[in-house]
């Protein structure tokens, strides 16, 4: 079936080559050119060498941050630059499906071995242009010695924390590498959001909370740790990892990327879904990361790529291995529901109520301003209320200027 598929994609391209190109043209089959980041790219490259054995085409992985991608892609796409496949955070997608640097995608009968969510992420005003491998979100870690069992509400886990700096046994009640990204839980379960929806339940501009009650409430829990002396007013990623590594904060909300370095540095903790607001409150629930492959539009060699996609990458054989050799929670429903893992099963709790990050282009006018108000209301120079304001006034401008 896959030679049969594969013939069929020569034969149209071969039938939109130049009338004057020659029979060894015909002949010569195309190199798919994939860019991805360094974490994956020992990864694809070793995984593709399946794909040139039973394709018999030639994958090139190259090594392409992010923002070097989006860079290329959005200006340089229509000239032809870039590669024919790219693996991208799903955030990103709104920017090049506007630019229309990508080309959609149908994967027909395959749709359904995929998280619901994953194909979510990747779908922009009701058509799919990506195909996820992996699922990012953050958990509530905890270290085990300290904390037990996993506090229910977010007032629990602050009662916790204080009594144990009461009693000298920590330095902070709760170690915070920002009050944005990583923070969203807090926000979400006292009500807060960033974008809603509109009615065919795509994110919009044009309903922007970041200043509402629930996210001011969310704001207020951490203040009033930091106002008491209970949470440090610095807030750096780096410095609140090394806190909660070192046994003097009980509390961090981190990803998956932090496990290595807390088992290198043998941490006794858990991962957990996060807390609710009360007890009979909705849990908090994380940004929604989606990793996936999107295709060059203007790529020569479109019908292969998608090929390379539906046919060889969206297998049992191929997610398993990208998820063998870089340990995140899969898109791929087998995958995902075999895997045993206490951490990847974790962080799967923890994303059941978890949100897909908002994939529109004002997006990008919230992290300066979020990271912003963060600083100053950790610093005391603003209300929670004020600063929240404060960056939501900004954001509006901006997707008004935008406009």
């Amino acid at each position: 079936m896959k030679r049969f598929v594969f013939l069929v994609v020569l034969v149209v391209l071969a039938v939109n080559l130049p009338l004057s190109a020659s029979p060894k043209a015909v002949a010569q089959t195309p190199t798919l050119t994939i860019w991805t980041d360094d974490q994956r790219l020992p990864v694809l490259t070793e995984l593709s060498k399946a794909f040139t054995e039973e394709y018999g085409v030639e994958v090139v992985v190259e090594p392409q941050g992010t923002e070097n991608t989006m860079n290329t892609m959005t200006q340089g796409a229509a000239t032809g630059e870039g590669p024919d496949l790219f693996t991208i955070p799903h955030d990103n997608m709104g920017r090049l499906v506007d630019t229309g640097v990508v080309a959609p995608l149908d994967l027909g009968d395959k749709a359904e071995f995929f998280l619901p969510n994953s194909l979510e992420a990747f779908t922009y005003n009701g058509e799919l242009y990506g195909v996820p491998f992996a699922v990012e979100n953050d958990a509530l870690f905890r270290n085990v010695d300290l904390v037990p069992e996993a506090p229910k509400t977010w007032a629990e886990a602050a009662e916790i924390g204080r009594q144990l700096v009461d009693e000298g046994k920590v330095e902070y009640a709760f170690a915070f590498p920002d009050l944005g990204y990583n923070y969203y839980p807090v926000y979400t379960a006292f009500g807060g959001y960033v974008f809603g929806r509109d009615e065919e339940g795509n994110y919009t501009a044009d309903d922007l909370g970041m200043d509402n009650e629930g996210m001011v409430a969310g704001a207020d829990w951490a203040n009033s740790l930091i106002r008491d002396g209970y949470a440090s007013e610095n807030l750096d990623w780096e410095a609140a990892h090394v806190l909660f590594e070192s046994g003097q904060a009980p509390f961090i909300i981190t990803g998956p990327w932090a496990v290595d370095r807390f088992k290198t540095n043998e941490v006794p903790y858990a991962i957990s879904a996060f807390p609710a607001a009360t007890e009979d409150g909705e849990p908090g629930g994380p940004f929604i990361g989606v990793q996936g492959f999107m295709v060059n539009a203007g790529s020569e060699n479109l019908l292969l790529a998608q090929t390379y996609l539906t046919e060889f990458i969206a297998t049992d054989e191929s997610m398993q291995y990208i998820f063998d050799n870089d340990p995140r929670p899969s898109a791929w429903v087998a995958v995902f529901e075999a895997t045993e893992d206490p951490d990847m099963r974790g962080f799967s709790e923890a994303g059941v109520t978890g949100q897909a990050m908002p994939a529109i282009p004002a997006m990008g006018f919230v992290w300066d301003a979020w990271e912003s108000a963060g600083l100053l209301i950790t610093q005391g120079e603003l209300t929670p209320s004020e600063a929240l304001t404060q960056a939501a006034e900004q954001i509006r401008t901006q997707i008004t200027e935008s406009e």
